[in-house]
């Protein structure tokens, strides 16, 4: 039987040694464009060269994701088409990486998800993690807490999980983790917790704590010292925009005790401001249908 053909072609670059994978494709859910954000910062602080590219005409939605006109002077200059690429580099003290950008394919999920995977052995991928953040309970005042999907208990346990179990939608991100994980290659989402009321707005304090948290199970050098400045300035302009309304401070206040009471220290709470599991599901399952 005919092997099918793969749904990507490889550049003429070396692989890098023993890279982590890292998984942000956009058109899923990304409450507060954490994982989008994580992404482009990682793009940026590293130096990454094109190791692999998806054909576009196989799983993309030409009508759903169009490509961008280029216009001078009245003349079409230019088409730039959406692209899935895999690239390459190394972090600040040699690391091997591997990142998967652009956006998530409209069809072929299982063909993609195997190449992927295959492209992974090939590179000796080490780990694979995804990145992503959805609407929580959470206050913006408090550190954002992750939470994982993983292959493994060991794994998800140095993250930190939702324990018991749910049915979700899922995205290409949890294809390719399974897909991964098949083929013995550790494999992790890492989720931020963002506060369902920023959850449509940019929240760099999420990418951060995604950042960190990629750091701290991979082991790879990342600065994240723009990005914390950014999340500074955006908190203080949540907190403007709070103070504007005794309704939402009593909200912030309310999610903030609500926060000492997981975390151990007695405080009395006003459920009636809190939102409840219902509401934070009908909160996530519009930002769904936004998406």
């Amino acid at each position: 039987m005919t092997e099918p053909m793969p749904l990507y072609r490889l550049a003429d670059e070396l692989a890098p040694p023993a890279p982590v994978l890292i998984v942000a494709l956009e058109g899923w859910v990304d409450a507060g464009l954490a994982g989008a954000t994580a992404m482009a910062a990682l793009l940026e602080g590293i130096d990454t060269r094109p190791y692999a590219r998806f054909d576009s005409e196989e799983l993309l939605d030409q009508r759903a994701r169009r490509p961008k006109l280029r216009i001078v002077d009245g003349i079409n200059d230019d088409l730039e088409w959406p692209e899935v690429t895999l690239r390459v580099g190394t972090d600040a003290v040699g690391s091997g990486v591997a990142l998967l950008t652009g956006p998530e394919p409209d069809m072929h999920w299982r063909s993609f998800s195997d190449d992927v995977a295959a492209l992974a052995l090939a590179l000796d991928v080490r780990l694979m993690v995804g990145l992503g953040g959805f609407p929580a309970g959470a206050p913006h005042t408090r550190p954002v807490k992750l939470a994982a999907t993983a292959s493994d208990i060991g794994l998800a346990k140095q993250v930190g999980f939702i324990p018991g179990a749910i049915e979700v939608p899922a995205g290409i991100q949890a294809a390719i983790e399974r897909a991964c994980s098949s083929h013995g290659i550790p494999s992790i989402g890492l989720w931020a917790r963002v506060p369902h009321y920023v959850a449509a707005m940019p929240f760099p304090a999420a990418s951060v704590a995604l950042l960190e948290g990629l750091a701290s199970i991979s082991g790879l050098v990342i600065d994240t010292d723009p990005l914390a400045e950014a999340a500074e300035e955006a908190c203080r302009k949540v907190d403007e925009l709070i103070a504007q309304s005794t309704e939402h401070q009593d909200m912030v206040r309310q999610l903030e005790q609500q926060i000492d009471v997981l975390e151990g220290t007695p405080v009395d709470i006003d459920e009636r401001a809190v939102p409840s599991g219902e509401e934070i599901a009908a909160e996530l399952e519009r930002y769904l249908r936004g998406q």
